[in-house]
């Protein structure tokens, strides 16, 4: 599996990683297998949120799946808004550590901006950074007014990420969070890479350049999907698989290489569409 340095962190982590987002409405038992099996391809950033569940996601799916290999695991947590006081962001890690039964996240995320302060949401990262809670921090769907606030309380390299809705039919990243993380050296990490129920239909403008693009490399068109996704250096992704089938489905596209011309040919097909200052969101 393909490895990137992730932001500032200096670690080096899968560009395909594994997402859990509604994870508590699938099968349990088959959802984990479908986690360890990821990790045995390589597939070891694991996301996960206290929201997710209620935290029924952590306690009961990923702290199984993670189980005997918390080592080989590059696994993120977030924390909701809603509890991202100083105080409320040490309590809320404090119970995914209890949930993930782990001693320290490798990130730790506020999951959207919120009404508390983001200085009291910092400051607490930082306290948990220095007492080993956590070994970085970063946050997820910051548009660049968010990142711009963000980094006049902490260097750029202190924020490890910015996890973002992105995929095919969704690439306002683009216009302007993707290049200005990328000036700054933090990771972009697309969640529904899939589109959450919006991947392109194969008889659509775009979905019939994607067949064609699959059908040349004898592959799938989610695996040209994930692939075209990461095709930049700062980028990686981190789709949500429930059966072992459909993990080694997009496992699969980490080896895929797409040429100049396909690149060309896939950004044509789904354009960007107008900038809008309010980044989208699930």
């Amino acid at each position: 599996m393909e490895q990137r340095v992730f932001g500032g962190t200096g670690r080096q982590v899968p560009v395909l990683g594994q997402g859990t987002w509604q994870m508590e409405e699938d099968d349990r038992d088959e959802a984990i297998r479908s986690l360890r099996a990821g990790l045995d391809l390589g597939l070891t950033h694991v996301d996960t949120a206290e929201l997710y569940g209620h935290g029924r996601v952590e306690e009961s799916i990923v702290s199984e799946a993670v189980a005997g290999r918390r080592q080989e695991v590059f696994l993120v947590s977030k924390v909701m808004p809603s509890n991202a006081t100083y105080a409320g962001t040490l309590a809320a890690c404090e119970r995914s550590l209890k949930r993930l039964r782990t001693d320290v996240l490798d990130c730790y995320l506020l999951h959207w901006p919120g009404s508390h302060p983001l200085e009291e949401t910092v400051r607490a990262f930082e306290k948990l950074v220095a007492d080993g809670k956590i070994r970085s921090w970063g946050v997820s769907n910051f548009g660049v007014a968010e990142l711009e606030e963000l980094v006049e309380l902490a260097k750029p390299e202190r924020v490890a990420c910015n996890q973002v809705l992105y995929h095919l039919e969704e690439r306002a990243i683009e216009h302007a969070v993707l290049p200005w993380c990328e000036a700054r050296g933090i990771a972009v990490v697309g969640y529904s890479p899939f589109g959450n129920g919006r991947f392109p239909r194969p008889d659509s403008p775009g979905g019939r350049v994607l067949e064609a693009v699959a059908r040349a490399h004898g592959v799938t068109p989610r695996q040209v999907a994930l692939q075209f996704l990461v095709r930049r250096p700062s980028l990686f992704a981190i789709p949500k698989a429930s059966r072992v089938a459909h993990l080694r489905d997009n496992a699969a596209a980490a080896s895929l290489r797409l040429s100049r011309e396909e690149l060309a040919r896939l950004d044509a097909a789904f354009p960007l569409g107008a900038y809008s200052d309010e980044l989208p969101m699930l």
